[in-house]
């Protein structure tokens, strides 16, 4: 390829080149300038020739022939486009119309002593030089552009600023040429190397690369970019897999050495901070191990196209991004170099020099003969023809810019009386009274690009993204992929603009997790390499490669895939759904059972039986199963501030006048066997009323106890978020526990009581065996209650109210079938045995239905108790005993 063969005058100027030897900036014999006069000149310093190594010269007499040199075909077209600006400008009727800019085109020769040396020279005006000398009159020289490098730039800036001369720069971005007390009087039409490092780290954090490695230069360059490049991709939160840096003196070994490292590596992007030899010779030695796939992202426009001059570099790369200062692109450039021609700029030193590189030819020697084999220039070549891969370099301004500036500069300083205090005379411009105007100077190009500088003379501007894509065909070319603005929309950060459906290749150390999984670290590794973990229950991850997975908010839940969050579905015990509407209709039915027994009890109450089993508090217990059977009711159904106040309140207190009814019948049997003496005290507990009075107090201090809770912390409707995982289970919560637990307490105790009380008496006489009934009554009771517990504290969501409510539909069932289903068995089946014979001992058991005669001696006296038996105490009613 026609670059290919020209990559040693490109890499000729760069810092890191490193030339042995004696070396000049001058050809020998001419002067190594290109000068215009006009009315004011701006100077113009450019590596454009750098020397080959020569023989020691004796001094003693001037060296014969030129020297052989090489042409950086880069400066050269930036020296180019300085002379483009300024002939644009002199035929502008706009800018600067009764004034005529001349230049003075200097070589530095690549060297800090050429740079200086030559602007001594052009601020003198001496082509020997005498610093603070000028001898006789010589027009006004105001600024200079250049230099092409960042440390001839810095030489020249020191020089420059001692005499407060305005210094623009194309190309040069060390950091501290934007240090103001160092270099007053130095500005540059692109960013400094900070800046464009910066924004290579937002392309990367842009384009969701997280595992790279970056291949920088051993020098001041290359530490201080890699440096901030890597602090703002670890606060970035992007990983460096290996920080290499290549040596300032190259060598076949530590070339090696490097691409071995590169090799192990397994960062798809390389972050490259190198001068050109050195990305050449990486590149190179890449291609010889055959690794491929990487994608190389660099600052430095110059190293894509060396990639695409490069036969074979696409086998190594997957593709390549460059930032691009965004210079303007100025119509007629690329015309304009079309038709260079040496005849039609013969003061133009340098452009035979250019013609030899460009054509591959010799110009004839003015004196002797050609050696055979040597192709001579004969001046009908023609530019137009030529294909080469800088192309997109013609169309940029390069130094288009800088002159603009100047220009621009002058004329604000001609036209305003403000920065001279009187308006300047263009033949007695001082280059100070520049400097100012040139600081604020803000203009638009031709293509509508603005202009303006910062406080550290650095020009405001965007940087364009090009990308080194692979054609169908094996080769590369430079494609615009998108912009980076300085001046983002968030304050100081860049903001990143990309094409549309921009495909790049991944970089990451470990594949992305998919939502419903989140990052766990690997151990010993970088926080960019994880696994891959299923988010745990109640947690949902809803985008990929999350940290950790958020908790669903209480009323949802997250999915199956665990990916989001879904509303929780309400859930309590509703009369509609089959087990409520079952558990309604067992209230129902135990309630309708205890009113039919209370109205059988109620129509033969004057029945033995009934009489016999004290009416009274069988009457009342019947009536308070009743509605302990009803009281499930308030359960099922949504919870309401009524219905949580009232379940477990009417629950305790219904139940407390049950079993206290229990008590007291248990206790007046237990009492009736125990009292024998006529006028005892304890016969008074014998009587109606004290059975009544039991019942009344035990039920008032339960009345009392949910009072106290109702007043201190009542219940209230509560959404459950934690039973079920999928529903919002509406309940009553309980408000005080201590409350709580007092009224079960005392509703424990009480049940407790009654039972042992009728387990005591169960051994009382056969006529009088209600107590067993009672005891198994209370037994049922006591045993559902107590299996309550356990399976209550299990339970979870509506299926606790499911239980509450089977337990109080149990015990009722259990009170009622236990105590009253026998004596209503005897009042309907049995009639025979519901008579006053049948209740006396030793009566009616002959099996005849019907009582002895009283003719039996045996019969005119009480019958003896049989053994062991006991009897009521003389003068207690029967009715009294049960």
């Amino acid at each position: 390829m026609w670059l290919w063969a020209l990559l040693p005058a490109i890499l000729g100027p760069h810092p890191s080149v490193t030339l042995s030897g004696p070396f000049s900036w001058r050809l020998p014999g001419s002067s190594s300038r290109f000068d215009r006069p006009g009315d004011v000149v701006v100077g113009g310093s450019f590596s454009i020739l750098c020397f080959d190594e020569v023989t020691l010269f004796n001094f003693t007499a001037p060296p014969v022939g030129q020297a052989s040199s090489d042409l950086s075909l880069w400066s050269y077209l930036v020296a180019q486009s300085f002379v483009f600006a300024v002939e644009e400008i002199n035929r502008s009727v706009h800018l600067l119309p009764n004034l005529t800019l001349g230049f003075s085109i200097r070589n530095s020769g690549c060297s800090v002593h050429g740079a200086v040396f030559e602007m001594m020279s052009f601020l003198t005006g001496q082509e020997e030089p005498i610093p603070n000398y000028a001898c006789g009159p010589r027009l006004p020289r105001v600024a200079v552009v250049g230099d092409t490098r960042s440390a001839l730039s810095m030489a020249m800036a020191r020089l420059l600023g001692l005499y407060k001369f305005p210094q623009v720069s194309h190309s040069s971005t060390l950091p501290i040429l934007s240090d103001k007390a160092q270099f007053p009087s130095f500005l540059r039409t692109l960013a400094s190397d900070l800046t464009s490092c910066y924004a290579v780290t937002q392309l990367v954090v842009r384009l969701g690369w997280t595992w790279v490695d970056i291949l920088a230069q051993d020098d001041d360059y290359g530490q201080q970019a890699s440096s901030l490049v890597a602090r703002e991709l670890s606060q970035a939160g992007i990983c460096i897999e290996a920080h290499l840096y290549v040596p300032a003196q190259q060598s076949l070994e530590d070339t090696d050495a490097i691409v071995q490292r590169m090799q192990v590596c397994t960062a798809t992007v390389v972050l490259v901070f190198l001068n050109n030899l050195s990305f050449l010779l990486i590149l190179q030695g890449l291609l010889g191990l055959r690794i491929s796939g990487q994608v190389w992202v660099s600052s430095e426009s110059l190293h894509m196209a060396i990639a695409l001059s490069m036969p074979g570099a696409s086998e190594v790369l997957q593709g390549g991004f460059s930032l691009i200062f965004q210079s303007s692109h100025v119509p007629g450039f690329p015309e304009f170099l079309a038709h260079l021609h040496p005849s039609r700029t013969p003061e133009d030193m340098f452009i035979e020099r250019f013609w030899e590189v460009n054509f591959g030819c010799t110009w004839p020697p003015k004196n002797g003969s050609v050696a055979s084999g040597v192709q001579l220039c004969s001046g009908n070549e023609r530019l137009q023809s030529t294909e080469d891969p800088f192309w997109e370099a013609r169309k940029m301004d390069i130094a288009y810019t800088p002159v603009y500036s100047i220009a621009h500069a002058l004329q604000d300083l001609l036209g305003c009386e403000h920065w001279a205090g009187a308006r300047a005379d263009p033949g007695h411009v001082l280059p100070w009274q520049l400097l100012q105007p040139l600081r604020k100077v803000r203009f638009k190009t031709p293509d509508d690009t603005e202009v303006t500088f910062d406080a550290n003379g650095d020009l405001v501007s965007k940087f364009d993204i090009v990308r080194g894509q692979k054609t169908p065909e094996g080769s590369f070319h430079l494609v615009h992929v998108g912009q980076i603005d300085p001046r983002g929309s968030s304050g100081s950060s860049m903001t990143v603009h990309l094409q549309e459906n921009l495909q790049v290749p991944s970089s990451v150390c470990s594949r992305s997790c998919v939502p419903g999984f989140s990052q766990t670290p690997r151990q010993g590794a970088p926080h960019c390499c994880f696994e891959c973990s299923p988010c745990p229950e109640g947690h949902f991850a809803e985008h990929t490669d999350v940290p950790r997975c958020l908790p669903c908010p209480e009323e949802q839940y997250p999915s199956p895939a665990r990916d989001r969050c879904l509303p929780r579905t309400e859930a309590f015990l509703a009369f509609e759904e089959p087990l409520g509407l079952a558990l309604a209709a067992a209230a129902v039915g135990l309630a309708g059972l205890a009113l039919l027994v209370l109205g059988l009890f109620l129509r033969h109450r004057d029945s033995p039986v009934v009489r016999a089993n004290n009416r009274a508090l069988s009457h009342t217990l019947l009536a308070s199963l009743a509605l302990c059977a009803l009281c499930p009711l308030l359960f099922l159904g949504r919870p309401t501030a009524v219905a949580c106040l009232l379940r477990q309140t009417t629950f305790a207190v219904l139940f407390t006048v049950a079993v206290s009814c229990v008590l007291a019948k248990t206790l007046t049997v237990a009492l009736a066997f125990r009292v024998t003496r006529p006028g005892s005290r304890a016969r008074a507990c014998l009587g109606p009323r004290a059975s009544s009075s039991l019942v009344l107090v035990a039920s008032l201090t339960q009345v009392a106890l949910c009072g106290l809770w109702l007043g201190t912390s009542p219940p209230f409707p509560d959404r459950d978020v934690r039973s079920e995982p999928r529903l919002v289970v509406l309940r009553c919560q309980e408000g005080s526990g201590l409350a709580f637990s007092c009224v079960l307490g005392y509703l424990g105790l009480l049940a407790g009581a009654t039972f042992s009380v009728a387990f005591l008496a169960r051994g009382l006489p056969a006529a009088f065996n209600e107590t067993r009934l009672l005891t198994f009554g209370m037994l049922l009771f006591c045993s559902v209650w107590l299996a309550f517990l356990p399976l209550y504290h299990s339970a979870r969501g509506k299926s606790t109210v499911a239980v509450e409510v089977f337990s109080i539909l149990a015990s009722t069932a259990g009170l009622l079938g236990g105590i009253f289903l026998p004596k209503c068995y005897i009042i309907l089946l049995r009639t025979e045995q519901s008579t006053p014979a049948w209740l006396r001992p030793g009566w009616g058991r002959s099996g005849t239905g019907r009582a002895p005669g009283p003719r039996r001696r045996a019969s005119r006296r009480p019958a003896p108790g049989r053994p062991g038996q006991r009897t009521p105490g003389p003068g207690v009613p029967g009715s009294a005993l049960l």
